[in-house]
């Protein structure tokens, strides 16, 4: 990764003017990429001043005395916010295909969720009219935009994300994101994606799913849903009175899916609509449970929000904010490659315990700002460097207590724009 960062091929592709980044002794392209990496949760005066002290510590060949404020916001509108989008697919292909062994799977599928959410953005003139307001129950306007992410929930990876204004659709989105998926993968969703036309394109590229689907969804899973049956295989149509002129499909075309009904402990019942139609492969008892890892692409978005602290923006333009958030994006992807590893060393060494432990995810961060830096800048090998990362991880780890529930509360953000980050739960940057 070092070399790809420091590559003159990266600053040609990915700075906006051919004539960027090309003067001697001035703030490069390298070091501004380094300098967003690093977080700017604080002053950005501040923020450029600890860098400094880190480039000191080394030994690179980054000019630091031309690092000022005003040097770094002019530099950072000479970048484009697609250099992180890179950076992060190259370090994803690197895990897959260098460690195919460690890799984990569920029953073959490599395991994905699709997800999002909304962030609040500073309030600009520019970003409202890109990005769109939001008016909650209580009447409160924000800036906001629309985040959404391929999450692989087995090994912690953001296959893809995008930050799209308010009036792009979650479903739109969602069909954006199949271009980084591939047959052998299974797509888990929320209730608000299942459509015909989502089931199309899946097919399309002969990529699985599991949908949960509304109680009403249609005529059949209302009938299924009624009846005793456990399971069942429908023929799914478009909708009867859609507008399908433009579709390549027509009304008569149809998909095989399968409906699987799970009782929720209260009683309750929740309907999954699938492509696993082998009933004999894939046995109902098995989607409870299937369903359920999509759990990890919430936590994400905690981790995105309350730990990383993604809107904690340094700047107020569009610019500013793409970096940011893809930026973050590339941070969350670098964590895993340190945490995940650990944590399953942590299960084997205290499966016979009475907990079983994991890496404190807040002080993951932190630990992880400056060494960052130290992972591109410093000349030692890797290996040294990666092995002091994940000791320093393995000090602080927390007991994962199972079983635990926690009624939720749908309306606990209404009256605020930012989750509350808890006292047990400092900000570690």
């Amino acid at each position: 990764m070092t070399a790809i960062l420091f590559s003159e091929e990266l600053k040609d592709f990915y700075r906006v003017s051919k004539t960027d980044f090309t003067r001697q002794r001035k703030q490069s392209f390298s070091g501004t990429i380094l300098l967003i990496l690093n977080r700017i949760t604080k002053t950005i005066s501040i923020e450029i001043d600890n860098f400094i002290q880190v480039l000191q510590q080394r030994q690179t060949t980054i000019d630091q005395s031309y690092f000022s404020k005003s040097a770094f916001v002019q530099c950072r509108q000479k970048i484009k916010y697609d250099v992180f989008i890179h950076l992060s697919k190259q370090l994803i292909h690197e895990f897959y295909s260098d460690n195919e062994l460690g890799v984990k799977l569920w029953r073959g599928f490599r395991l994905l969720a699709v997800d999002g959410t909304h962030l609040t953005l500073p309030n600009s003139n520019e970003l409202r009219n890109y990005y769109g307001e939001a008016k909650n129950q209580t009447n409160v306007v924000s800036i906001q935009a629309r985040a959404s992410v391929l999450y692989d929930v087995l090994n912690g990876f953001v296959i893809d994300s995008v930050l799209a204004p308010l009036s792009k659709a979650e479903r739109s989105i969602a069909v954006n994101h199949l271009d980084s998926a591939k047959e052998g993968d299974l797509i888990l969703y929320d209730r608000g994606y299942p459509s015909f036309e989502m089931v199309f394109e899946h097919k399309q590229i002969n990529v699985d799913f599991v949908f949960r689907i509304k109680l009403g969804f249609n005529n059949q899973v209302k009938d299924f849903v009624a009846s005793k049956k456990k399971t069942d295989i429908i023929k799914l149509y478009p909708p009867k009175h859609a507008v399908l002129s433009a579709k390549p499909y027509g009304p008569k075309n149809y998909y095989l899916v399968r409906l699987v009904k799970v009782i929720l402990p209260g009683g309750d019942i929740e309907v999954l609509m699938t492509s696993l139609v082998d009933r004999v492969k894939y046995v109902n008892e098995l989607f409870k449970d299937l369903y359920f890892k999509r759990w990890k692409v919430e936590t994400f978005y905690d981790e995105l929000k309350n730990k990383l602290q993604v809107m904690e923006f340094s700047g107020y333009s569009i610019k500013a904010i793409t970096q940011d958030f893809y930026s973050s994006i590339f941070v969350s992807n670098i964590q895993t490659v340190f945490t995940e590893e650990i944590n399953d060393e942590l299960r084997e060494e205290t499966e016979n315990k009475k907990y079983t432990y994991k890496i404190n995810v807040n002080l993951s961060y932190g630990i992880l700002k400056n060494r960052i830096l130290e992972i591109f800048l410093s000349g030692r090998p890797m290996v040294e460097i990666t092995k002091e990362i994940k000791e320093l991880l393995k000090r602080n780890t927390v007991p994962i207590r199972p079983n635990r529930k926690y009624q939720r509360d749908k309306f606990k953000y209404r009256k605020r724009n930012k989750p509350k980050v808890t006292k047990n739960q400092k900000n570690a940057f």
